[in-house]
């Protein structure tokens, strides 16, 4: 009876937030087109067909989660870890920036940052308004508003994406702690996961590396992104939890500060697809670098034209209504291939709703 009402309050939860994340985009769209009519945009139509498809995968994901917690990968508590906090502070706040995101998308304008933001010292593909958010990444401002802009454009389901990366993730280091103990004489007195070390490359606010808190209490963690406004916003959040803070450090995911071969497992949750290709493929090879052998790497990203080719017209429209200049090329990209060429081997991969995931291991 517990489980049965367990779940029926998840399934509420996820529903309210739907609802919530519909309306909100229904009354944008409309408050748009009424205040800023000059705006055209040039987007395909989605069917009623397409959009009965991505509610069902919706469903198949939210099914999936459950299962997985209902099972021991992770506990229910992570089902429920939703930032109301942030949500009720920055909600008002993300409201009254987006006029200042429609003046972005009537113009076209993608690299505009306020004159307190030095943008000198990043790469030039980072130095844009990603979404035509204010400031790209680079602001205190679009850090907080970040996991709640998220949560509204996947209905609620951003969080349970980012969960997919969960189960492969266990299942790797499980591989090498039974590789570790079948090469000892004595193995008793293993501790699951004890002295590993994992890092979630382009961690942004921590909301991947709290779930990997939450779900492997055991594991030394550790967090790379560009943003040092991120990074504050992904310290608030970690250090709420009462176990080990994860070691954040700023830098650039094709050039790790992280010597060889150091790391059991590495995250890495919707970055690529904001990567032009050469530097995707140096990132690749990082990670292989910073892998140790027998180590698993587990992406998680945008779903690809090869595997769901009927969603075309969703995936054509994201460039659109969302500055993402290098997303046109990622869809149509063979990670799998870049993977192989950097040396990762046994790899795998799966579609959950809108995204998927790559799970790649470093040969022993």
């Amino acid at each position: 009876m517990a489980d049965t009402l367990t779940k029926l309050a998840y399934q509420t939860f996820q529903d309210s937030i739907s609802y919530f994340s519909l309306g909100h985009r229904t009354l944008l769209t409309q408050l748009r087109q009424w205040l800023r009519p000059e705006i055209k945009l040039e987007i395909q139509t989605v069917s009623p067909t397409l959009l009965g498809e991505l509610a069902q995968r919706r469903a198949d994901l939210l099914a999936l989660d459950w299962q997985e917690a209902e099972v021991g990968i992770y506990p229910e508590s992570l089902l429920f870890d939703h930032p109301w906090d942030d949500f009720v502070r920055y909600y008002p706040t993300l409201l009254l920036d987006t006029p200042r995101v429609w003046d972005r998308l009537a113009k076209g304008e993608a690299q505009a940052f306020d004159e307190d933001i030095d943008t000198a010292t990043y790469p030039q593909y980072y130095r844009r308004n990603f979404h035509y958010q204010t400031n790209g990444y680079l602001s205190d401002e679009s850090a907080n508003l970040y996991d709640l802009q998220v949560e509204l454009l996947f209905n609620g389901g951003a969080d349970a994406m980012r969960r997919r990366v969960l189960a492969p993730l266990k299942r790797g280091l499980e591989a090498i702690a039974t590789a570790k103990a079948g090469s000892r004489s004595d193995r008793m007195g293993m501790i699951p996961f004890s002295h590993m070390k994992v890092l979630d490359v382009a961690c942004g606010t921590g909301r991947t590396l709290k779930m990997l808190q939450g779900a492997f209490p055991a594991l030394s963690l550790f967090g790379l992104d560009l943003s040092p406004a991120y990074l504050r916003k992904a310290n608030q959040l970690l250090s709420r939890s009462p176990q080990a803070l994860p070691q954040l450090v700023q830098g650039q995911g094709e050039a790790m500060p992280y010597r060889d071969a150091y790391f059991d497992g590495l995250t890495c949750v919707f970055l690529f697809h904001e990567l032009p290709g050469p530097v995707r493929q140096q990132v690749i090879e990082e990670c292989f670098r910073v892998t140790k052998p027998g180590g698993v790497l587990v992406i998680c990203d945008s779903i690809q034209m090869i595997d769901t080719p009927e969603l075309e017209p969703m995936m054509a429209n994201f460039p659109v209504l969302f500055h993402e200049p290098f997303y046109g090329d990622y869809v149509r990209d063979d990670l799998g291939q870049r993977l192989e060429i950097a040396g990762f081997r046994d790899i795998t991969t799966e579609v959950h709703f809108v995204s998927k995931y790559w799970v790649a291991h470093k040969p022993a």
